[in-house]
């Protein structure tokens, strides 16, 4: 009995070996690999054979030649790109009168900024058609005021309609950390501008712009990624003129059936997508997002 219990202090200060900290990431990097980078390998591999079988850049030597592809491409970019600018000014006009502008339900309408984000791409596109579209309110109105047959807003199937979706999207995107950065800028710095006789103007230039440069940036460039991916905006507008990369992909790979041709495009889509993302993940970092 005095062995069993002078050993017991011994046993009880033995500890087991540590687990090495590899061991536990095992499972998740498992599973990401399972679900996210084995398809995504699929891809790529199926990128580089072409139908008549064997492994070749053929794929992607056909892709880059065609002209839809260099058209997809390039509206892409400059929908992206416009969508972004037209995100970044009237997301920036919309915070401002949000955080300055003393108004009856300035907080609810912050809170919906945040309820905004959750919806998806479509429900926006689909109240804009039920405004704009060819038998939408705006045209309904028309013909019933003038008589006239058919309505004039027929943009929405345009690639206008798409810019004017996207921005309506996605401008909440640019809103939400604009607002944040406004309620930790010092007011006393707004004060002191205006007892020395600035105006609004130059206070929103040389005040309230500086402050909100960082959180511009961090906004305009996740609103550039999001938008250079966006398929459901430009599927539910029915612009069947406007091809964008994801609707490349969707057209080869659904309707024409061109496999390899649809991964090339869709690995080009993913490298742009990296490539910005990493910009944005910088830009993030440097502005302390």
């Amino acid at each position: 009995m005095a062995s069993a219990t002078l050993s017991t202090p011994a046993k009880a200060g033995i500890r087991a070996p540590a687990v090495p900290a590899w061991v536990w990431a095992l499972p998740p990097v498992a599973l990401l690999a399972l679900v996210f980078l084995y398809p995504l390998a699929l891809v790529v591999q199926q990128s580089f054979q072409p139908d008549t079988g064997g492994t070749s850049i053929r794929p992607y030597a056909d892709v880059f030649a065609s002209e839809a592809f260099r058209e997809a491409l390039w509206t892409t970019v400059w929908l992206a790109l416009a969508s972004t600018a037209g995100c970044l000014v009237l997301g920036f006009v919309l915070a401002l009168v949000i955080a300055f502008v003393p108004f009856p339900g300035a907080r609810a309408v912050s809170r919906f900024v945040d309820v905004f984000l959750s919806f998806p791409s479509f429900l926006i596109t689909l109240a804009l058609l039920f405004i704009y579209g060819t038998v939408g309110m705006a045209n309904g109105l028309w013909t019933d005021v003038t008589g006239a047959a058919e309505g004039p807003f027929r943009f929405l199937t345009t690639p206008w309609g798409v810019l004017l979706a996207e921005i309506t999207y996605f401008t909440p995107f640019v809103m939400r950390p604009l607002l944040a950065a406004f309620s930790q800028l010092d007011t006393a710095q707004l004060e002191a501008a205006s007892s020395l006789g600035a105006r609004a103007p130059r206070i929103v230039r040389q005040v309230i712009l500086p402050e909100a440069l960082p959180a511009l940036a961090s906004g305009g460039s996740l609103v550039l990624v999001l938008c250079l991916n966006e398929f459901g905006i430009v599927l539910f507008t029915g612009a069947k003129d406007v091809t964008t990369l994801p609707m490349l992909v969707y057209g080869k790979a659904i309707l024409e059936s061109d496999y390899p041709g649809a991964c090339v495009v869709a690995v080009v889509n993913v490298l742009i997508s990296v490539g910005l993302y990493g910009l944005y993940r910088v830009v993030s970092r440097r502005a302390g997002a």
